[in-house]
């Protein structure tokens, strides 16, 4: 965990200090603590600083989200769009868009937000209420999902200006981020993640099966119930801000399986470190790599995700849940 928090540090400063224009360290400290107006102190304040909150955020977001989602329907194939709580968002603001003219970030992240709540709910209600079970709750996000995917994208192919302020944000980047967004969506991961680590207890007995949770006592409907909402907040916010980022929530939980083993008093910790480790580095490398210009942290999520989890499914070393 200190190496984790070590590196975690390491690319909090690389990604103020690192972009189109290098910045030194010391102008760095300079910009946050002894602002003037200077071009390096506004660069710093106004556009880098948000920028790596919201990575920290959102990071942690989708890597909580990702975990608790693996243990609450026991599949290691789970990430944040399982549920459809990434359509819901992504259908809300494309209507919202095209029907309200909605084109503020404010307004994005409270249309993703509903979205991502009344999908849930949707799910919730498809995959049996009170009688959910895992694979039923996948299956509903799987079919829910499909739905709203083709609802999004029926939109924005009649709707050029939808799909022109889609574009861009279905990709997946912090390139936009600002402290307006940072506030917004702050309180909905902070209560994510409260009620993410709430429920590490009986989702560890969650994961021995339905009936030995019973027998130890676990609630099963109160923890599917808290563990949904949680998802809908961490995943509802991350993807109203950034768009949808993918591996992240589907890659660490397994990186950090390998590390600390099932027990999710441990793995929702690492998460929270090492998700923002990935999405931060993702972003850093995309400023780097195209200069100057800049790729998306969803572009590089993708391409160096795809492979590593190849590599650590074929290993045959990773914790199972």
């Amino acid at each position: 965990m200190l190496l984790a928090l070590a590196l975690l540090a390491l690319l909090v400063v690389a990604s103020v200090a690192i972009g189109t224009k290098d910045i030194p360290v010391q102008h760095v400290w300079h910009g946050l603590f002894r602002y003037s107006g200077t071009d390096d102190d506004v660069v710093v304040r106004e556009l880098r600083l948000p920028r790596t909150l919201l990575g920290l955020l959102v990071g942690a977001a989708l890597g909580i989200a990702g975990a608790a989602m693996q243990a609450l329907t026991r599949n290691p194939l789970a990430d944040p769009g399982l549920l459809g709580v990434n359509a819901g968002a992504a259908a809300a603001v494309v209507s919202a868009i095209s029907f309200f003219g909605v084109t503020s970030m404010t307004g994005y992240v409270w249309c993703a937000m509903a979205g991502a709540a009344v999908v849930s709910a949707l799910v919730y209600a498809v995959g049996g209420s009170r009688s959910a079970t895992p694979v039923r709750l996948a299956l509903a996000g799987t079919a829910v999902t499909a739905l709203l995917q083709g609802w999004t994208s029926a939109v924005e192919l009649t709707d050029n200006v939808a799909l022109d302020r889609m574009r861009f944000w279905q990709v997946g980047s912090l390139a936009a981020a600002d402290m307006a967004t940072v506030r917004h969506v702050a309180p909905f991961i902070a209560a994510g993640v409260l009620l993410a680590f709430a429920t590490a207890r009986p989702l560890n007995a969650i994961a021995l099966g339905d009936d030995t949770a019973r027998g130890l006592g676990a609630r099963l409907t109160r923890t599917r119930v808290l563990v949904m909402v949680a998802v809908t907040l961490l995943c509802g916010a991350a993807t109203a801000a950034c768009g949808p980022i993918v591996f992240v929530g589907l890659m660490v939980p397994h990186v950090v399986r390998g590390i600390t083993g099932p027990d999710m008093r441990w793995t929702l910790p690492y998460a929270a470190v090492l998700s923002p480790v990935l999405l931060l580095g993702a972003d850093v490398i995309g400023r780097v790599v195209t200069r100057p210009a800049e790729l998306q942290a969803g572009i590089v999520t993708a391409v160096l995700g795809g492979p590593v989890f190849i590599v650590l499914v074929r290993r045959g070393r990773m914790a199972e849940l």
